[in-house]
C-alpha cells in the first residue's frame, strides 16, 4: 500500500478515545418552518433534543446548504431515528478500503467518529451520512445519492485515499483536511491547523483506529 501503509505504521497507541455520540438527535425550526436535524449541535439555545419518535415522523425536510432534501430521497416519506449498527455497513466498508487501499480500521474509525455509524447524520455545517460528506464533496467523489450507505462509504474512502496522496501519505494531515478542509491545512503552512475541534477530532480518530487495530 505503499507510504500510505508505511507512515501509518508508525503511529504509536494513543490514549483511548473520548466516547462518541450516542446516537442523540436534535432540531430546530426556522423562520420558514423547515424542520433542521443534527446529530452535533453547536448551540443549545437553537437546538432541542429529539425525545420521542414523533417528534420527527411525518413530511419533513433537512436543509443542507440552502437545498431542501429528504433523507432516502423520499419527498413524502417518514423517518424516525434508529440506532445503525456498524455491522450493517462492514461488506461496504471491506469494499471502498480495498478498491481505494485504505484500512478497513481506519474506514471504521472514521465513520465512527464523523457519524456513530448514522446514516441519516446531518451536521449544522450540512454534512451528511456515515462520513459526513458536504455536497461539494460529494459531488467531487462522484456521489450522487449521499443517503445511500454504499455509495457514501465509497465517496468517503475515495476521498480519503486523494487526502493521502496529497499529504504523502502523512496520516494526521489526512485526518486533519477530512475535517478542516485542505485549504485550512495550507493556510497553517502544511501542519494541522489550531482548531480545537480539529486537533480533537484527530485524536479522535487515532485512538480508536488504534483501538480497533487492536481488536479491542
Amino acid at each position: 500500500m505503499g507510504p500510505f501503509t508505511s507512515r501509518l505504521a508508525l503511529l504509536g497507541l494513543l490514549a483511548l478515545p473520548a466516547a462518541a455520540a450516542g446516537g442523540e438527535l436534535y432540531s430546530f425550526v426556522d423562520a420558514d418552518g423547515v424542520i433542521h436535524f443534527t446529530n452535533a449541535p453547536t448551540s443549545s439555545e437553537r437546538w432541542r433534543k429529539v425525545t420521542r419518535a414523533s417528534d420527527v415522523a411525518g413530511v419533513y425536510r433537512v436543509t443542507v446548504q440552502g437545498r431542501s432534501a429528504s433523507p432516502g430521497g423520499a419527498a413524502n416519506g417518514s423517518w424516525s431515528p434508529r440506532p445503525s449498527s456498524e455491522a450493517s455497513y462492514q461488506e461496504h466498508i471491506r469494499q471502498a478500503a480495498e478498491k481505494y487501499r485504505v484500512p478497513v480500521d481506519l474506514l471504521r474509525a472514521v465513520m465512527a467518529v464523523e457519524s456513530n455509524y448514522n446514516a441519516r447524520a446531518v451536521s449544522e455545517k450540512g454534512a451528511v451520512g456515515l462520513m459526513q460528506l458536504m455536497p461539494g464533496t460529494a459531488r467531487d467523489m462522484y456521489v450522487y445519492d449521499v443517503w445511500d450507505p454504499a455509495q457514501n462509504i465509497d465517496g468517503g474512502a475515495r476521498y480519503l485515499r486523494l487526502l493521502a496522496n496529497q499529504y504523502g501519505g502523512d496520516l494526521m494531515r489526512t485526518l486533519a483536511a477530512y475535517n478542516a478542509g485542505p485549504d485550512a491545512v495550507r493556510r497553517s503552512g502544511g501542519k494541522i491547523p489550531d482548531i480545537p475541534e480539529t486537533r480533537e477530532y484527530v485524536r479522535k480518530v487515532l485512538a480508536l483506529y488504534q483501538d480497533f487495530k487492536a481488536g479491542r
